[in-house]
């Protein structure tokens, strides 16, 4: 009777423990489900956007301020990912990133960001306050790698050496603590809109 009760606990915590470890999806893995939901391309990690959304996020929680602004234009900060849209959501309180997109999801203005057309790339990053008690995320994600032929060319050539590019089109969004009090802008190119 001993041996059956211990084999049935075995067998329940090692279904706890693999339930649990299913449910841990990745950032990107829980950004691209929902995109997938609405009819958008998953995204990927990129070193790059996981770089900029790190200095993104440790110089809010730094400054213990919630802004696009903290490290300077988004247009300046996004440009060495070389990419020809993106975005970025920030938000703090929430110690983990399922809340936080949560919180993302909720808000409209997000949303948008969240399933930014022709997205393929998402960096993601979070980072403490010096009291250790409010968590900073920017995400930032983007897509439209390849450069566009310049008007008037057939889709086939390529972009010129020193040929002017399209410029980068970005939506800006900030997140509050939370969605119902959360302040929300969008922005072309640095212009408010």
């Amino acid at each position: 009777m001993m041996r059956r009760a211990a084999s049935a606990g075995l067998a329940g915590i090692v279904l706890m423990l693999s339930a649990s470890l299913a449910v841990a999806a990745s950032p990107a893995e829980l950004i691209s489900a929902y995109r997938l939901k609405h009819g958008e391309a998953k995204v990927v990690r990129d070193a790059t956007l996981d770089r900029i959304a790190l200095e993104q996020a440790r110089a809010m929680a730094d400054k213990d301020h919630l802004s696009h602004d903290v490290l300077g234009s988004f247009s300046r900060r996004i440009a060495p990912s070389k990419a020809g849209r993106a975005a970025e959501n920030i938000a703090y309180g929430y110690e983990n990133f399922e809340k936080t997109l949560g919180q993302w999801i909720d808000s409209s203005e997000h949303r948008k960001n969240l399933l930014l057309a022709r997205a393929t790339r998402v960096g993601i990053a979070s980072a403490k306050d010096a009291s250790g008690k409010r968590t900073y995320w920017a995400m930032e994600i983007a897509g439209d790698y390849e450069p566009k032929p310049p008007k008037g060319k057939k889709g086939g050539e390529r972009l010129i050496a020193g040929a002017k590019e399209e410029p980068v089109v970005t939506r800006e969004v900030v997140a509050a603590k939370k969605p119902a009090a959360s302040k929300c802008h969008i922005s072309l190119l640095g212009l408010c809109l």
